[in-house]
């Protein structure tokens, strides 16, 4: 009885509803976490008295609650959202649970394609730094295509194979660009590069919301074909859909999306492959529910992680990059193992 219950569409869809509220309740309590003692009361009252009401709050308070601490918690939910949701899509199209931007090579390229921007033609802010950021994940997205576009049995490994590799290539070619470039423009990239939300204001997380909300309804569009690729290339092809091309256009959207996050947080792995993963082990291969439900766990999952990674250590502030690289390699060794056995029984 327990199992039916769990598989039932409705008790799904409440799963769906209680991420939702839990999202809208965050705000309130994380962005009372930091160096100035603030509750979730106050930030409350300074919530109100923004928005034109009588709440009693301090100036000072009210300013670190609405000019720096919920920037930044919009900031790494969209962030978050955004790399769960390129996680999902491109665990969808190539049919492999092991699929991430950061595995793919895309958020390499991104950190390759910024980190030129920033370090060796000096432009740090306007559009010049996504675009940067985009130029690098869509090279990252032609390699792969490039180097597994033969078609047939063993395609989809070929493809996490050669992002693999793509992806370390652009590593060591980030790294040359920072070893080249002038000192202390790189000593101001390499936290950055190890993924941070410190940059979060009012004027720059705009951009990582619109385009992560676009490519989210987009991929809600498309969401009848990526439910035919999941049943298999051949049965998809029998309903109409042109599998290559799809795959093209969600791998450049996750691209997109990937390197607009990269521009603005830097490059921040595996969340990707661990929040689409435990969303489908818990409400089903489902692709529109899986979205929704992926895109406000990762959001979730990122303004929570920014929390530890600044109240871990007594006056300093970690990298949250460090933090979801150190969940994700773990994550994926016990995918790995069993997968492993899986195939060995």
């Amino acid at each position: 009885m327990p199992e039916q219950l769990w598989q039932r569409p409705a008790f799904r869809w409440l799963v769906i509803m209680a991420l939702l509220l839990f999202a809208l309740a965050t705000p309130l309590f994380a962005a009372s976490f930091g160096a100035a003692q603030i509750d979730a009361a106050d930030v409350w009252h300074a919530l109100c008295h923004h928005l034109g009401g009588s709440c009693d709050v301090s100036a000072i308070k009210q300013r670190i609650v609405i000019d720096i601490r919920l920037p930044r918690v919009i900031l790494a939910f969209v962030a978050g959202a955004g790399l769960a949701l390129s996680g999902a899509v491109l665990q969808t199209v190539t049919r492999n649970p092991l699929a991430d931007p950061y595995l793919f090579g895309i958020s390499s390229g991104a950190s390759l394609g910024a980190v030129i921007v920033i370090a060796v033609l000096g432009i740090g802010h306007g559009i010049g730094l996504p675009l940067g950021a985009f130029c690098g994940s869509a090279l990252a997205v032609i390699l792969v295509m490039a180097m597994s576009s033969r078609s047939g049995p063993g395609q989809v490994e070929r493809m996490l194979l050669a992002g693999v590799a793509t992806s370390f290539m652009l590593s060591a070619m980030t790294s040359l660009a920072l070893y080249t470039s002038d000192p202390q423009a790189t000593a101001s990239v390499l936290f950055w590069t190890l993924g941070s939300f410190t940059r979060a204001s009012w004027d720059n997380i705009w951009l990582p919301v619109v385009v992560t909300s676009s490519c989210l309804l987009l991929f809600i569009g498309f969401s009848r074909q990526l439910n035919a690729i999941l049943a298999g290339e051949e049965s998809a092809r029998t309903l109409g859909v042109n599998v290559a091309r799809l795959r093209v256009v969600m791998l450049l959207l996750s691209s997109l999306i990937t390197a607009t996050l990269v521009a603005y947080c830097g490059g921040i792995a595996f969340v990707g492959l661990m929040i689409p993963h435990l969303v489908r082990m818990l409400l089903g291969v489902n692709v529109l529910r899986s979205l929704l439900a992926t895109c406000l766990a990762g959001g979730l999952f990122m303004v929570w992680i920014d929390v530890l990674a600044r109240k871990l250590l007594p006056g300093q502030e970690l990298p949250v990059g460090v933090i979801t690289s150190a969940l994700g390699s773990l994550f994926f060794l016990i995918i790995l193992r069993r997968r492993s056995a899986g195939m060995g029984s």
